[in-house]
């Protein structure tokens, strides 16, 4: 990731911690509310309304999280029943109430910490840049940097410039690692999954969007078909149907369907050659995937640098349709939407994993759950389904980098 991508990145993710400030001080109230909620709730049971502002508070946090994420992060809340002591009891009971109150109060002190601390390295910055700017104005030796007091132009531009790099640093560290932290929280205490259940959770996302594949691929093929060669056979029926009850009085015009009717089994061979190639393109299992890549790259209209390693290996059949796919896929996406003048396509074999990125130089702002029909919806989905990984970053203005990660044996 480049200059610009990293700093473009970072003011997001300050923007996003600061959109947390929105749950960060209704929390840090709760801190003097919870204590008289638990005292009111000896002498009534209120716990099934006072938990509702609560919830309220965690389903807008869910929802800030799941925008980062990239996955749901699902309410774990029963419906409690019966009357309100008895819901009390329940509520009283189940783990969600405890982890959404935990959330409550290690969020009312991190929500605020967090984006007061990335805000105070970015004010540090924009203000060790504006040194050479004013520092003149000051008394000799009255400003200090790196324990050096400035007294001359040459230690106002390097000292401010030295500053002005380390802060920088700082900040496109500490801004990602802070909504990573801020996310991690949400998910742990607000989700309902952890350690073996979300592998369960994502093995269960991963059949569904396997099936969901499965089915839009035999509608596509269905569609195909009945579309295309069907409707292509139907007519060379009817043409030398014309043609035999012709033939008797017209042979040159008998003649001339039965060459529109070759012409047309033609076409339906090549429609029919079509199909096929998309259920497992046969250049797979001629060339293999590093010859498959390097003749869509040689298709495309925007130049594609390719970066292929020299070895024997293959992955298993499905693993290689799926890689084909992905790099067929976005390609097309970085020819159709990207205004790109470049992309690059890089294969390697990392243990048992094969990984496939493909990057370009576009305008970027890809939104991968736009659409569940998108192309990059159709990359998660056929990814998941061998149990790979999909990442899509696409920040506006610096380009796309889809990156996945199948699993293809030892």
């Amino acid at each position: 990731m480049d200059l610009k991508a990293r700093a473009l990145h970072s003011l997001r993710s300050t923007r996003y911690l600061l959109g947390g400030l929105t749950t960060a001080l209704p929390s840090l109230a709760g801190y003097c509310l919870l204590p008289l909620v638990c005292f009111a709730s000896l002498f009534a049971p209120i716990l099934p309304w006072a938990v509702q502002p609560l919830r309220a508070l965690t389903d807008a946090e869910r929802r800030r999280a799941e925008r980062i994420l990239g996955r749901p992060v699902r309410r774990p809340y029963p419906v409690p029943e019966g009357n309100a002591y008895q819901r009390t009891l329940q509520l009283l009971r189940f783990p969600g109430t405890r982890k959404d109150v935990t959330w409550m109060l290690v969020h009312g002190t991190v929500g605020l910490v967090l984006p007061v601390l990335v805000l105070g390295v970015l004010f540090s910055l924009l203000l060790t840049i504006s040194i050479p700017l004013w520092w003149w104005t000051l008394p000799g030796g009255t400003l200090t940097l790196l324990a050096a007091p400035l007294t001359t132009w040459m230690q106002a531009i390097v000292l401010s410039a030295v500053c002005a790099w380390v802060l920088s640093v700082l900040f496109f560290w500490l801004a990602p690692a802070a909504v990573k932290l801020e996310t991690w929280i949400a998910e742990i205490l607000l989700g309902t999954w952890t350690g073996a259940g979300r592998r369960i959770e994502e093995l269960t996302a991963s059949r569904a969007g396997a099936l969901q594949a499965h089915e839009a691929e035999l509608r596509r093929i269905e569609r195909d078909l009945h579309d295309g060669t069907q409707a292509q056979l139907v007519a060379v029926a009817m043409r030398l149907a014309l043609a035999d009850r012709r033939f008797d009085k017209d042979p040159q015009s008998s003649r001339k369907m039965v060459l529109e009717a070759r012409t047309t089994v033609d076409e339906a061979l090549v429609q029919l050659r079509t199909v096929i190639r998309g259920i497992h393109p046969p250049i797979l299992s001629d060339r293999g995937l590093n010859g498959a890549i390097r003749s869509l790259a040689a298709g495309r209209p925007i130049p594609t640098t390719l970066d292929l390693p020299e070895t024997d290996r293959r992955p298993p059949a499905a693993v290689e349709a799926a890689a084909y796919f992905v790099v067929a896929e976005a390609l097309t996406n970085i020819a159709r939407h990207s205004n790109a003048s470049r992309a690059q396509v890089s294969l390697r074999y990392d243990g048992p994993m094969l990984c496939v990125v493909v990057r370009d130089d576009g305008c970027g702002g890809a939104a991968p759950g736009s659409a569940s029909g998108s192309g990059l919806a159709g990359i998660r989905r056929r990814v998941a389904a061998l149990d790979g990984t999909t990442r899509i970053d696409s920040p506006v203005g610096s380009g796309t980098t889809i990156e996945v990660v199948l699993p293809c044996g030892s």
